[in-house]
């Protein structure tokens, strides 16, 4: 029989790790000034639970080469899934980056973020002691109607409802807006920081009319 398989959910990863010191060096302001804000809750917990979140990186030319780089191949990412991108104008609605606890507890619950096309992840900090990212079956229908998985199977299999991935310094990873993603708890025996974005894809038509 044939085997064609419809509706597949890109994740795309690359290793970059010339942007590994630069952005760690840029990105030291940003961490400090988070946990500076954020005192009184370290105070509180021990620095325990956290995830020290920094402002916007988007006007900061420090990131300058770093955006126009995952600018493109976040256009290339929706190009190459059959969008008219001619059509469009790709733009960033968020970028910053964040550090979990010093002292372990750091997480994400699953979520995504609303009215985003492309998403992504770039490592500063991470090893294979610190949290990583999991991405959840994003098709309804899949979910409502999951069966039971074989045991022992080895590998992802299109069965399954959650994929792990284990970032190095300098992955860099690129999905879908609609993508629930989540971060496994850290326990705080090594640092662990990454870049997020968000970006948006905007049709020209309306931009000629703001």
């Amino acid at each position: 029989m044939n085997r064609d398989e419809f509706f597949k959910t890109p994740i795309w990863s690359e290793q970059k790790p010339e942007f590994i010191k630069s952005l760690n060096k840029a990105s030291n302001p940003y961490i400090k000034q988070a946990r500076k804000r954020d005192k009184k809750l370290i105070q509180a917990s021990g620095d325990f639970g956290n995830s020290h979140h920094s402002t916007s990186l988007l006007h900061d030319n420090n990131f300058l080469d770093f955006r126009n780089y995952i600018g493109e191949k976040s256009w290339e990412f929706l190009d190459h899934h059959g969008y008219d991108m001619k059509q469009y104008e790709t733009m960033f609605s968020e970028m910053w980056v964040q550090e979990f606890s010093k002292k372990g507890g750091g997480h994400h619950s699953a979520h995504i973020h609303w009215n985003q096309h492309v998403s992504g992840f770039y490592f500063l900090k991470c090893s294979d002691k610190t949290s990583i990212p999991v991405f959840h079956e994003p098709k309804t229908g899949a979910r409502c109607t999951k069966l039971k998985m074989k045991p022992n199977l080895k590998g992802v299999s299109n069965g399954d409802e959650l994929v792990h991935y284990k970032p190095q310094p300098g992955t860099l990873l690129i999905f879908p807006g609609y993508l629930e993603h989540e971060y496994t708890v850290d326990h705080g025996l090594e640092p662990f920081r990454f870049i997020h974005w968000n970006l948006l894809a905007v049709p020209k038509e309306a931009i000629k009319h703001v």
